[in-house]
């Protein structure tokens, strides 16, 4: 039967359109329990792949035959070798390109909204490892928030919008993922903002992000307004766009709120973080739709793959906000924090400008799900 090669890319538009599809994952049993391709109507089976390498007939019975079958591994060499083998026993099968480093790397465009004066707001969903970066467009410029280190994606998008790169921002000195956003900066020649208090031991020039900066993009009324909000980090900043968007970096997410350690001063933090969430943003208009920086869990995406909702009804369902007691508050983001992202202290060296990893070791920095935050 066929054995066909899938992009991460085609396999990105079936968790958006909400397919059905039968993944079976030939990593050993930690990394698939740790981290895996998630999607609303994805069936899973794990089956190391060394299992597998005297035939799959015992597992054929296990495969439904009225879904697509899509076979992944970390690199693809063991995919394959898999997926040929189902092939040669009469099956379609499908493998993952570039495996999960692949799925790791890509990032979906999904349009969130126009804005006033033909304005446009881009959300950039990294579905395997759950970050969220944004493009703002106006009038022949654009504005970068939160972007990640896979440059190429936001300067090509920004060429195929024939819009040139003006400012690129980030939110806060990030731990789970590679910024690039100086390197974006750098590129085009855009103003790179960096909140100071994050900043203190950069290497590299940056223009300071501070409370009440308007930046403009293009010559319309759509305003990056930052709004300080400490917590995540000392110097977390969120951003109000258009007036209609709340951007919260890694402050507050959508089924969750973002954890306090680490940079290993949750103790001290903590009392920030609960100030941004029940005082700061109890002072914004609740019609205000809140963009995370990251999601933890597939059901956070909405039905076009965009992950966003009103900070009205955050405030009503996520539990994060929802804690009356100052004291419990305190123990669930101190004391019953998920493990910390892999590799987070080089990461957050990296973002220093402090040191330069190869492409390589960077990917590998990289591997493995997004745990900014505490549910």
């Amino acid at each position: 039967m066929t054995l066909y090669k899938w992009t991460a890319e085609e396999v990105a538009k079936k968790v958006i359109n909400n397919e059905e599809l039968f993944i079976l994952d030939v990593r050993n049993a930690d990394a698939f329990a740790d981290w895996k391709i998630e999607g609303h109507k994805f069936e899973y089976l794990n089956i190391p792949y060394f299992e597998l390498l005297d035939g799959v007939e015992e597992i054929l019975s296990t495969i439904p035959t009225d879904k697509q079958l899509l076979v992944v591994c970390a690199k693809e060499g063991s995919s394959i070798m898999v997926a040929e083998m189902i092939s040669d026993e009469g099956s379609d099968a499908a493998y993952l390109e570039g495996g999960m480093k692949s799925w790791s790397e890509y990032l979906e465009p999904i349009k969130v909204s126009d804005l006033e004066n033909d304005g446009e707001l881009y959300q950039f969903v990294r579905l395997g490892k759950g970050c969220l970066s944004y493009m703002v467009i106006s009038n022949g410029e654009a504005a970068i928030i939160d972007a990640t280190r896979m440059v190429d994606v936001f300067t090509n998008f920004a060429a195929s919008k024939q819009v040139k790169i003006t400012n690129v921002f980030d939110t806060h000195l990030h731990a789970d993922h590679i910024s690039g956003g100086r390197h974006i900066a750098a590129l085009t020649g855009a103003t790179y903002f960096l909140p100071p208090k994050d900043a203190e031991e950069v290497v590299f020039e940056y223009t300071p992000l501070v409370d009440g900066n308007e930046v403009k993009i293009g010559n319309t009324t759509i305003a990056i307004q930052a709004l300080y909000s400490p917590g995540h980090t000392i110097g977390s900043t969120s951003f109000i766009v258009d007036d209609k968007f709340l951007l919260t970096g890694d402050i507050l997410f959508i089924d969750s709120i973002g954890r306090p350690d680490l940079a290993g001063l949750a103790q001290d933090w903590v009392g920030d973080l609960r100030e941004t969430l029940y005082s700061r943003y109890r002072e914004l208009p609740s019609e205000l739709i809140v963009l995370p920086a990251h999601f933890m869990i597939i059901d956070e995406l909405n039905e076009n793959g965009t992950v966003a909702k009103r900070l009205g009804d955050l405030f009503e369902e996520n539990h994060g906000l929802n804690m009356k007691d100052e004291g419990e508050f305190r123990s669930m983001v101190t004391d019953n924090l998920p493990p910390q992202p892999h590799a987070y202290q080089e990461i957050r060296h990296v973002n220093m400008g402090k040191i330069t990893p190869s492409a390589v070791d960077q990917t590998e920095m990289e591997i493995g799900p997004n745990r900014c935050a505490v549910r």
